[in-house]
């Protein structure tokens, strides 16, 4: 019995050591790739990148593009009559000054529907604006999917204070993860998986 007890264990050891082997390629990647993290200190911040979801970011971003003079680019945010009359008419920045981009659907996508342009724009360091009880999950996506690129994002968390509503570690991690295998693999494995499923359901 004994020969036939060890066949049957070693399998299970080189299982783990797979495991281990690719957890560790995942994190050798991750270094490689989010070295917007971790990389020399960047220039001084280039533009401004609002996340959109609630009014109060974009004002807060509109101050510190008329304080700093700095260009925006809100990814998914209001209308596009309400954020005219927010930057140009109240805040007086020039309409080139901002960018309206609506291609995003979550956080995920706020970053992945932009970074191309943004390297290729030369930036290498942006103002984060989104609100506090999101900025953990967006700093995590962005450093992963900004960093890939290059990029380095200073957070300026916008104030939510009784409407504040801290997300899950669970939700934290996990759009950390669809972040991490969208640069190794170029696409959001969420959006693919539904994709499939939908097909395969007809």
């Amino acid at each position: 019995m004994a020969p036939a007890s060890r066949r049957q264990q070693r399998p299970r050891r080189r299982r783990r050591g797979g495991k281990r082997w690719l957890l560790l390629a995942l994190a050798a990647a991750l270094a490689v790739l989010s070295r917007g993290w971790w990389w020399p200190t960047p220039p001084p911040a280039q533009m401004i990148l609002v996340l959109g979801g609630d009014v109060e970011r974009e004002r807060h971003a509109a101050e510190i593009a008329s304080e700093q003079g700095l260009p925006v680019v809100v990814s998914g945010g209001s209308n596009p009559e309400f954020a005219h009359w927010l930057f140009e008419e109240r805040q007086g920045l020039q309409p080139g000054q901002v960018k309206l981009d609506y291609r995003a659907n979550d956080t995920l996508t706020n970053f992945t529907s932009l970074v191309d342009d943004l390297r290729r724009a030369r930036i290498r360091h942006a103002l984060l604006v989104t609100s506090q009880d999101h900025m953990d999950r967006a700093l995590l996506v962005g450093r992963i999917v900004a960093g890939s690129r290059g990029i380095h994002l200073t957070p300026e968390p916008v104030d939510c204070a009784e409407l504040c509503s801290p997300e899950s570690r669970q939700k934290i991690w996990g759009d950390g993860l669809r972040a991490a295998l969208w640069v190794i693999s170029g696409r959001d494995l969420r959006s693919w998986a539904a994709e499939r499923l939908s097909l395969e359901l007809r």
